[in-house]
């Protein structure tokens, strides 16, 4: 995930991240996987408060395992995103140089 808060941050978006499941995980060493079965559990999930001026953050949960990341913009009745900011997140995002 410091990739995408070194994205985000370079485009002049701040972070906050929120949650982090490694630093969880650190009590329960050696547990394996109850989704994946690897041992010991290589899943990791992040959640992210990403801002931009005075709007609304936006919160952008990460998922991943076996060394893929799946990014997804939080957008529900109870907590929508404002779509200037989700735009300003994927411009960051896409147009990264992992992606070239």
């Amino acid at each position: 995930m410091d990739w995408v808060d070194r994205e985000l941050t370079a485009t002049g978006l701040q972070t906050l991240r929120t949650f982090d499941t490694q630093g969880a995980q650190k009590f329960n060493a050696g547990c394996p996987c109850p989704y994946h079965g690897t041992d010991p559990c290589d899943c990791q999930m992040v959640v992210m408060l990403v801002y931009q001026g005075s709007r609304h953050p936006a919160s952008l949960v990460a998922h991943g395992h076996n060394d893929r990341t799946w990014l997804f913009i939080v957008d529900t009745p109870q907590q929508h995103s404002d779509p200037h900011l989700e735009a300003a997140i994927r411009q960051a995002l896409c147009h990264s140089s992992l992606f070239l």
